[in-house]
Formats: structure tokens, C-alpha cells, sequence
């Protein structure tokens, strides 16, 4: 009887940062029930399509968890290898993508299975049904493929992230990953899910609003018995909102530091949260390790934070976020998201001022601008549509789908240059108000006397002749997409999106 399940996780933008948490929780129940589950991450092998090929030779199934974008292109091309090795085994893909469009997914004609939603209960059920040659009819939380039509079984109840089981961490080879990114670390999730309703959110169509969290004394004890047992430097929490329970939030920080370990950890949230706690707070928080913090704070335009349809976002909040962590060594990151459907010329041009100067008063914030991106499933879809964006038709078509790499019809030929001069002048501005915080009197005297011309072409709107760009070699290194989860450099420049 075959009892081994291969599980594989596509490459994807940025440094790697651990075991991916995700084939981590699908396995933990898989090992507990006896299954032999191997797991193979493109991020640390040096040949993943001969490590697949030697894994799946006595599978029982072959499953891939992938994002929209670049992933579903390796996703394809592994699979259909799989396919052609080992025909007789199915197939099964999980994860955002192919849960939001698992019909679609199956019509690709290499995925057997779709797992949707939450994956351990769904996959586990799968695999058992599998191991007694049955089918996955009736599996509820997947979709299949038979001859004859496509079958969505009835979906999984929600299930309380505190009855399952802690992710298979003994699994991961953090020598490896110590190797590939220079830091042992680990991703680690304490909740899913967010309260809020923001319309460009894939989060939204995947939890519904639904905030789903860990105890305060599970995440204590799983978390320092990692940082422990692995001698971890760093914990990037892939929370969606980890600040939605405060008090949640203050007991893991309070709970950290009375464990006495030395260890980093870093977080996103939303910046009404952040105020919601007292000064002191934050402090607890930087002094259990919180190195890094990141916000969609996305636009300083009401009128833009009202077609996002982030009515919990005002501006204030944004620069007492800046108040409150400035002076505790946490650094911060503001996400952008600019050219969303109905964003003026003016919109555009009051967040470069307001986030100009946030970042004239508070060094410690960097910015991550980034061009909207319309993922499948978000509810203004329609709006788009009406708008003359083009939905990607196919699975294959959305491994195109890679941030700010689709044509926004609206922002096309003269206005999207002047969006890219204005931004090299932003995140120029606010690099060079940044390092002159770090320099001695006289680099500091001279930066701050560059950054003044760069403030009033954004006060002036004016962006011809830009001879301080021209004078700005390796600007390149200040216009860079930036993790909102650790504040790592993701991408250089701005994607070109017409």
C-alpha cells in the first residue's frame, strides 16, 4: 500500500524565508495519521525537477500549494512532468489561486484535485480516500476532475486554528535555508483572516472577514520552543492583521520577553490598530523583538481610501503610527498601492506629500509603492471590467499575473510616465531625508540641502529638466518594493506596465 505524499513549492519573488508554512501545516496532520510526506522547496534545491522526478516514483499523490503570478508557470511545468513519469497518480493543487478559481484550475487539464480553503483537514481526507483506491468524490473542501464533468463537493465548516495541529517544523532543514538567505528563520502564522472589507483584498474572498486566531499562550510557547529548539534570529509572522485583538497581541509581546529569549520578530497590521495601544505598548513590543512592522496604509487621499473602501485608514493615524514607534528601533514600512480605479492626477500627488512629510519627521519609515494589481476574486472586478481591464482567461494567463504587470487602461502613455517621475522623485526625497538622519553634521547638512529641491518639486508638481536624478547614480537602490512583512528589498524599480 502506498503511503508517501510529495508535496512542492514553486519558486517566488524575494529572499527565502523558511520552510514554507503552508506544505508545513498540510503535512503536520499527514505525518500524525502515518503518512511518509516529503517536501520539496524550489527555494533550497539545486534541481527540483530531478529531486520531483526521484520523489513521486512511489507516491501516492503529488501536491502543490501556489500563489497567483510566476508560481502557476513552475506549478505547470513540474506538474506536467509528474504527469508524464507517473500518470497513474493524481495531482492535487491548493493554496489562494486555486481555491478563488478551482474550476478554472481543473480546466488547465494537469490538476486532478483542487483542495480548497483550509488545506490539513481537506488533504488529509484526500490522502486517506487515496490510500484505499477510492476517489475524492464527496471530500468536502475540493473540487475534482472526472471523465465525464467537474465536481465541487460542498465546502469544509471553517475550522478553529486552535484545534489544529502546530505545523511539522521538525521538517524543515534551516541549515539550508540559514545557507540560501544568510539568517535562520522561520514564517509563522498566530491568526488568518482580517476583519476588514478593503476591495482590492484576496484576503476578503478567502477568510470573509473572518478573524481566526491563535491563543495568546499557544503562540508563546510554539514560538519560543521554535526560537529555541532551531537557535532562530528571526520569526516573520504572515498574520494578516496581527493587531486586530490587542490585548492578544500585548500578551505575546509580554510573553516573549518573560521567556527570556533573544529572538526577532516582525508583523503587518493596520495603522487604527497600532494607535489603539498606548505608548507603552509599543515599547513592550520592541523590547520582546519587534524589529520590523508593516501597514497598508496604500493612499493620503480620502477620497482613494473610500473607493478602497478603507473607511478604518485616516491620514492622522498614519503619522501618530510614525509618533508612536519612532525612538524604539522597530523599523516601519508603508505599503502604496497607486492607479487604483477612480485615483486622480491630485490623489496621486497628495500621498507623495503627505508621505513625504512622514518621512521628513520619522527616518525610521520606508515606503512600498506599488502599481495596482486586480488578483482574481476581489469584488470591484466588475468595476474593471466596465473599466476595459482584460481578465486573465486561463490558468496559464495568470502566471502572467505578476504585481503592477497588468495594463491599467486608465493609466497609460503620458500619465503613467509622469506617475514614474513623480515617484523617482518621491522615494528619491525620502531616501535622501532618511540617510541624512544617519549621517554626521556635515553628510547631513549636505543631504538635507539636496532633499529641499526634491521636496518642492513634489509641493510644485513639477518634474521637467530632473537633473537631481540625473545626479542620483544607483537611485535604482532607493526605488525598491519592500516586504511588508520584514522590510526586505523584494523587486527593484517600478514594473513598466504599457
Amino acid at each position: 500500500m502506498k503511503n508517501k505524499v510529495v508535496l512542492y513549492y514553486p519558486p517566488y519573488d524575494g529572499p527565502p524565508l523558511g520552510p514554507p508554512l503552508c506544505l508545513l501545516s498540510v503535512a503536520s496532520p499527514l505525518v500524525q495519521a502515518g503518512f511518509h510526506v516529503r517536501i520539496i522547496d524550489s527555494a533550497i534545491t539545486d534541481d527540483p525537477e530531478v529531486t520531483v522526478a526521484n520523489e513521486v516514483k512511489d507516491a501516492l499523490c503529488f501536491g502543490v500549494s501556489f500563489l497567483t503570478g510566476p508560481m502557476i508557470k513552475d506549478a505547470i511545468r513540474v506538474s506536467s512532468l509528474v504527469r508524464i513519469l507517473r500518470p497513474d497518480i493524481p495531482i492535487i493543487f491548493g493554496g489562494w489561486h486555486a481555491t478563488i478559481l478551482p474550476a478554472q484550475t481543473l480546466a488547465a487539464g494537469i490538476a486532478d484535485i483542487v483542495v480548497r480553503g483550509q488545506g490539513e483537514l481537506t488533504m488529509l481526507e484526500v490522502a486517506q480516500r487515496l490510500r484505499e483506491g477510492k476517489g475524492a468524490e464527496g471530500v468536502r473542501g475540493s473540487s475534482l476532475k472526472t471523465p465525464e464533468e467537474v465536481i465541487h463537493n460542498p465546502d469544509r465548516p471553517v475550522e478553529n486554528v486552535n484545534h489544529l495541529p502546530t505545523p511539522a517544523f521538525f521538517m524543515g532543514d534551516f541549515d539550508a535555508y540559514e545557507r540560501k538567505s544568510g539568517l535562520r528563520k522561520v514564517t509563522y502564522a498566530s491568526s488568518v483572516g482580517c476583519p476588514y472589507a478593503c476591495n482590492y483584498c484576496t484576503d476578503l474572498v478567502y477568510y470573509g472577514q473572518r478573524f481566526n486566531a491563535c491563543k495568546a499562550e499557544r503562540v508563546i510557547n510554539e514560538v519560543t520552543t521554535l526560537a529555541s529548539r532551531w537557535r532562530l534570529r528571526e520569526v516573520a509572522f504572515l498574520d494578516s492583521n496581527f493587531l486586530v485583538d490587542v490585548k492578544r497581541a500585548v500578551a505575546i509581546a509580554r510573553g516573549f520577553v518573560d521567556s527570556g529569549l533573544k529572538f526577532r520578530w516582525t508583523f503587518q497590521a493596520s495603522t487604527n490598530l497600532l494607535c489603539r495601544m498606548s505608548d507603552d505598548e509599543v515599547c513592550l513590543l520592541a523590547e520582546s523583538g519587534v524589529s520590523h512592522m508593516g501597514f497598508g496604509t496604500e493612499s493620503a487621499s480620502p477620497q482613494v481610501l473610500m473607493l478602497m473602501n478603507k473607511k478604518h485608514q485616516c491620514i492622522d493615524e498614519m503619522f501618530e503610527t510614525a509618533r508612536k514607534t519612532r525612538g524604539t528601533g522597530i523599523r516601519v514600512t508603508f505599503n502604496l498601492i497607486l492607479g487604483f480605479p477612480g485615483e486622480m492626477d491630485s490623489d496621486r500627488l497628495q500621498t507623495m506629500r503627505v508621505m513625504t512629510d512622514i518621512s521628513r519627521r520619522y527616518p525610521h519609515v520606508s515606503f512600498s509603492p506599488n502599481l495596482f494589481t486586480p488578483y482574481p476574486g476581489i469584488s470591484i472586478w466588475p468595476e474593471l471590467r466596465r473599466k476595459g481591464v482584460r481578465e486573465p482567461q486561463s490558468l496559464e494567463e495568470w502566471g502572467d499575473m505578476t504585481l503592477g504587470n497588468n495594463p491599467l487602461p486608465w493609466l497609460a502613455g503620458k500619465p503613467f510616465q509622469k506617475l514614474r517621475r513623480m515617484l523617482d522623485y518621491f522615494m528619491l526625497c525620502t531616501e535622501t531625508q532618511r540617510q541624512a538622519s544617519k549621517s554626521a553634521w556635515l553628510g547631513r547638512g549636505i543631504r538635507q540641502a539636496l532633499a529641499t529641491p526634491l521636496r518642492w518639486r513634489l509641493q510644485a508638481d513639477q518634474y521637467t529638466f530632473p537633473w537631481e536624478l540625473w545626479l542620483a547614480r544607483g537611485f535604482e537602490q532607493a526605488v525598491a518594493r519592500r516586504s511588508l512583512l520584514t522590510g526586505q528589498v523584494l523587486q527593484r524599480g517600478m514594473q513598466q506596465v504599457c
